[in-house]
């Protein structure tokens, strides 16, 4: 059963990303809204963590301009339209509140 992991708080707040990053199987994506955007940050812990896990990531473009970050070739940028379609895509969503 593949899931949609979707994660919207600062990866510098919490330990959610570390959380969710342990638990995510091989069929599952992550989503990154809000806030959770700044884990694309170069040089930080969370981008590495990410980059070095080499899986299905998915963030939201408007997220990713209103924080003046790039979104790295290893993921995807996407608008709501994509997100909805990735909801059902994923036999659950995930929210990590």
């Amino acid at each position: 059963m593949s899931t949609l992991h979707v994660l919207s708080h600062s990866p510098f707040g919490d330990d959610r990303l570390s959380s969710c990053l342990r638990v995510i199987g091989p069929n599952d994506a992550l989503l990154l809204s809000g806030d959770a955007a700044y884990a694309l940050q170069p040089g930080t812990a969370p981008f590495s963590a990410l980059h070095a896990r080499q899986l299905k990531l998915f963030v939201l473009a408007e997220d990713v301009q209103a924080r003046a970050l790039q979104v790295p070739d290893w993921a995807s940028a996407i608008d709501y339209p994509a997100f909805v379609e990735l909801s059902i895509h994923y036999d659950k969503v995930n929210s990590w509140l």
